[in-house]
């Protein structure tokens, strides 16, 4: 694979933004932080798609006082055992839990767990992180 060295145009107040971004986050070259924007460019476009396989985070914090929430929950990461390939509780506090579960699959079949189980009743917060399997990047 060869490596293609092309320039690119910019503002001067933009690059000064991007040379400060690049420094917090702790880049070492501009080229290394632009490729990370493009890949995470295609990373959006294969979730878009919803038709690659792609991986992810489901998080959720629920009170595990409401009734029978954590049994709807522990039934319906069941139901998506193919999908879910790990999970993790953790209990935050004496009334509220924390659950991260790691899925597989399609992008809008994980796109569609996700949405089922953030919007369980007495969820209170959930969200769904994406990322790639890796096989199309570089």
């Amino acid at each position: 694979m060869a490596t293609i060295r092309f320039g690119i145009s910019l503002d001067d107040t933009l690059l000064k933004k991007f040379d400060r971004l690049i420094t917090r986050k702790g880049y070492a070259a501009r080229s290394e932080a632009i490729r990370d924007l493009i890949r995470d460019n295609l990373v959006k476009e294969e979730w878009a798609a919803g038709d690659e396989e792609t991986v992810g985070t489901i998080t959720i914090v629920y009170s595990h006082h409401t009734r029978e929430l954590a049994d709807t929950l522990t039934e319906l990461q069941h139901k998506y055992h193919t999908s879910v390939i790990s999970a993790m509780h953790v209990h935050l506090d004496e009334h509220n839990c924390l659950e991260a579960l790691v899925v597989r699959g399609k992008g809008k079949d994980i796109k569609k767990i996700a949405d089922r189980l953030i919007g369980t009743k007495g969820v209170k917060h959930g969200k769904l992180t994406v990322t790639t399997t890796g096989k199309h990047l570089r």
